[in-house]
């Protein structure tokens, strides 16, 4: 198999994955359609390649240098990651779009990858198996910009899908609720891992 083609299989296994972006990803598609949500995609995207750019020009080197960063990081990402779920499962269950600044924002799906352990771990992981010397970085990062984009809009898109099935508030409620509790799961799970 060819380097690039590991790099796509790698990036794809990654960013299609469930977490805690794809979760939020199809709730706010759900909730507002695919057009909104595709702010939140483009912005966890950028958000992501960013941040694997930044690892493979040395950033991993800081983590090692001060390992407390990250704890802090965890401990952003389990914080923003359980307010993300408080929000969710205390949503009206409506699916107008009324309310612009509720509405889905390309520097929360940015944001929410700094604050995403499983972001960090990609990138690390990715940057380690596939970057030597900085020689691979910008061709990853193009790779893995294209891949994950096209995942985070697959979630985006099956929540959209979701929204003829959600034609009433408590059928909403329901699946904020469910897909809070998921949050609340990876929440935990980065506590205890």
């Amino acid at each position: 198999m060819s380097l690039y083609l590991s790099m796509a299989a790698f990036a794809l296994a990654a960013s299609i994955s469930p977490g805690p972006v794809n979760i939020l990803t199809l709730s706010a598609g759900a909730r507002y359609g695919l057009r909104p949500a595709l702010r939140v995609v483009t912005g966890a995207t950028v958000g992501f390649t960013l941040l694997l750019i930044l690892v493979g020009l040395g950033l991993h080197e800081a983590l090692l240098w001060w390992p407390y960063l990250t704890d802090v990081i965890r401990w952003a990402g389990v914080a923003f990651l359980l307010y993300m779920a408080y929000r969710l499962a205390r949503d009206s269950g409506s699916l107008s779009t009324e309310n612009p600044e509720r509405q889905p924002s390309f520097f929360a799906g940015a944001a929410l990858q700094w604050l995403n352990p499983k972001a960090w771990l990609a990138a690390v992981a990715g940057v380690g198996a596939f970057v030597s010397g900085g020689n691979q970085l910008l061709p990853f990062a193009a790779i893995y910009f294209v891949i994950c984009y096209g995942s985070i809009a697959c979630w985006a898109y099956a929540g959209a899908h979701l929204r003829d099935y959600l034609s009433s508030r408590k059928r909403v409620k329901t699946l904020n609720r469910m897909l809070a509790a998921l949050l609340v799961a990876s929440a935990l799970y980065l506590l205890l891992s």
